[in-house]
């Protein structure tokens, strides 16, 4: 590791455990009978995809979301659909994220949206009672940049921003396509599992 100045998280599936089965159970409790059309564990379809992209506020998507089913979903009942992906914040991931930060430049680059960012900005992130903001040097979210993974231009918009060299930087995904975009900008890269402990790729 002592190669690398700068590593570059994904969010779901490498930092938060993601759960894709009960984001399509609860959206379907609340009646988007639909779900399956439109989420997917690594790039979204559809209105759920603008959202991500940045094409729709988090407002116009609950508007699209009514019309689409023809219901008068609550806000707070679509967020309960979205947060169904998150599983489980791990302890041992923020921990490291901690001791990682007294050694490297720490980058979060995701394909996520404002429902879930509205929470992942809050205290309610980690059990330490902290925001996603303590633990990373900048946050790089798709609906704010308006790129999404695997696009190459969305990384190539990492580097230039964050002035990182891609030989001395580790990226962290859990999808192939992303990992296989950022190895052709130059970068180091680790494909890993949901939920997979990290910590072996760190020790000396």
């Amino acid at each position: 590791m002592q190669k690398f100045k700068n590593i570059v998280f994904d969010l779901g599936g490498v930092i938060i455990t993601l759960d894709h089965q009960e984001a399509l159970r609860r959206f379907k409790e609340i009646g988007v009978e639909r779900i399956e059309e439109f989420l997917d564990p690594y790039l979204q379809k559809g209105i759920f995809l603008d959202l991500e992209a940045g094409r729709l506020s988090k407002q116009a998507f609950y508007e699209a979301l009514r019309n689409e089913t023809g219901k008068n979903l609550s806000d707070a009942e679509i967020d309960y659909g979205w947060l169904g992906f998150i599983k489980d914040v791990p302890v041992e991931k923020l921990t490291m994220l901690e001791t990682l930060r007294k050694n490297y430049k720490l980058y979060l680059l995701s394909n996520t949206n404002p429902v879930v960012m509205t929470w992942a900005h809050s205290p309610a992130f980690s059990s330490f009672g902290k925001s996603i903001d303590e633990y990373f040097d900048k946050l790089y979210l798709s609906f704010e940049i308006g790129m999404l993974k695997p696009d190459r231009k969305i990384f190539e918009f990492v580097i230039e921003d964050s002035g990182i060299n891609p030989a001395e930087t580790l990226f962290i995904d859990d999808g192939v396509r992303n990992i296989e975009a950022a190895k052709q900008c130059g970068m180091n890269v680790y494909l890993a599992k949901n939920g997979e402990d990290l910590h072996h790729l760190f020790l000396p």
